[in-house]
């Protein structure tokens, strides 16, 4: 299995400052995801241009920070179109304070919203589910970073964080590419 992502964060956040770049590896994470979900062409490094875009205006990367994105990407691809792998957004891992892994959702999902409105042309026109998602997720992206640190409080933020991952798979289901036959999700249902 490939490393999760939540241990390449700080490799990543290293690569940005080093080449300047003001995305935290979250917001880099959300707008791959984003795009991604969006169906963006996976094959032939066509995902590459428009990530740049967001991260980067439209400029190169050093080789480097290439590297650390491509492997992202890979990595992303398989945990979406793998349930074994088990999709996750890049987060901060649980030992770090919640108020700091609640604003690092709410980036992310800020990220993801952006990445699939620019890649995906009929947003509007998807399934209700889909568009009810987006609308979830639209109203995440704005949560209130003043949580208290109890049980209660975790408990809330695991359960959004299980809902952005089941609407990041709902919409690579419904725009990314079609699934070989035998990977679909296993019932993977909002509610």
């Amino acid at each position: 299995m490939a490393t999760p992502p939540s241990l390449k964060i700080d490799k990543l956040l290293q690569a940005l400052e080093q080449a300047e770049i003001g995305q935290h590896p979250v917001e880099v994470h959300g707008a791959l995801v984003g795009l991604l979900c969006g169906g963006v062409e996976q094959g032939r490094g066509a995902w590459i241009k428009p990530l740049l875009e967001l991260m980067n205006d439209g400029q190169a990367l050093p080789p480097e920070l290439l590297q650390l994105v491509d492997e992202l990407f890979q990595d992303t691809v398989a945990r979406l179109t793998d349930v074994e792998f088990g999709f996750v957004p890049l987060l901060p891992e649980e030992e770090e304070p919640l108020c700091d892994r609640v604003e690092a959702l709410s980036l992310w999902v800020q990220s993801f919203l952006t990445g699939i409105a620019i890649i995906q042309p009929k947003l509007g026109q998807a399934s209700d589910d889909v568009r009810e998602v987006i609308r979830d997720l639209a109203e995440i992206a704005q949560v209130e970073f003043d949580v208290g640190e109890d049980e209660e409080s975790e408990n809330a933020f695991n359960e959004l964080l299980e809902f952005v991952r089941v609407a990041a798979i709902l919409c690579y289901q419904e725009f990314g590419p079609e699934l070989p036959h035998g990977t679909e999700d296993n019932g993977a249902i909002l509610h």
